[in-house]
């Protein structure tokens, strides 16, 4: 069954996107952003890195068809004094008067009190419209999905990460945040054939995408059965061989608790969310 690329409804707000965004981080050409919005694709994030080529491209679609693009822009600041300002400077870039998405990116924990006021703040006064969280410690997200300032939740899932289908996935309100799924490549390991297991087919971008979307957390799009299980056992493999690999992105989250100011702490009770 081929992906559905209807327009669907993202969770508890009242953004409407095709289930598959770009994102700027990889370094994808002006041309190509703009293709990929004639071609019916309205979700877009600018941020990690807010390359200029794609800043420039989302400005240039915005100003022709603003409500026709849903926009992410992201900021990683630690001070709620600076949350502001950084919103601010991407929307001057891109001749917009609010983002539909102020993405607070990488928060392992809740976020503190003074970051998430900030962070309503600018939804009250109109400069974005809904709140999301990108967080790596999947224990977090529940927490997270009950704070009825948070509209949305961006998760790491794909075949060689998929954990949130135990710690995230079942432990969502009925009423949830919606669930944007992001790294759906694994850094693009899932697409490297010394990775891959002896005898498997190497998996394609395209069939990477498929494995998120088949489940319903985060859109109805699903592999067949048999196609289910070959990803998963290139995604275990995968993951073992290049655990090595990951003690980078541990240290990289352990150092982003500590200017979060939770110090190391990444098991345990969590903040309750109020």
């Amino acid at each position: 069954m081929a992906c559905s690329f209807t327009p669907v409804k993202l969770g508890r707000t009242d953004l409407r996107v095709v289930p598959l965004g770009v994102a700027s981080s990889y370094g994808i050409a002006g041309r190509d952003v703009e293709r990929a919005f004639e071609r019916g694709l309205n979700l877009f994030y600018w941020g990690s890195r807010r390359t200029p080529d794609f800043g420039r491209a989302l400005k240039r679609i915005a100003g022709r068809a603003r409500g026709d693009v849903v926009t992410v822009i992201q900021s990683y600041t630690r001070s709620p004094s600076r949350l502001a300002p950084s919103l601010e400077k991407a929307l001057r870039e891109l001749g917009v008067d609010h983002t539909d998405v102020l993405l607070l990116g990488w928060w392992n924990l809740p976020p503190p009190k003074g970051i998430l006021a900030a962070a309503a703040e600018l939804v009250r006064r109109g400069r974005a419209r809904h709140l999301m969280i990108s967080c790596h410690h999947r224990p977090t997200f529940p927490a997270l999905a009950r704070d009825p300032r948070l509209g949305l939740l961006m998760v790491r899932y794909n075949a060689a990460h998929p954990g949130a289908e135990r710690d995230v996935f079942p432990h969502l309100p009925v009423d949830r945040p919606g669930i944007v799924a992001y790294t759906t490549t694994s850094w693009r390991q899932l697409l490297d054939p010394a990775l891959v297991p002896k005898g498997e087919r190497v998996p394609a971008a395209t069939d990477c995408y498929r494995f998120a979307l088949t489940s319903p957390y985060v859109e109805l799009g699903p592999l067949s059965e048999d196609e289910l299980a070959w990803m998963r056992r290139v995604g275990v493999t995968v993951r073992e061989r290049t655990r090595l690999r990951s003690s980078g992105m541990a240290l990289a989250d352990r150092l982003m608790n500590l200017v979060s100011g939770f110090g190391f702490r990444s098991t345990g009770e969590l903040p309750r969310v109020k």
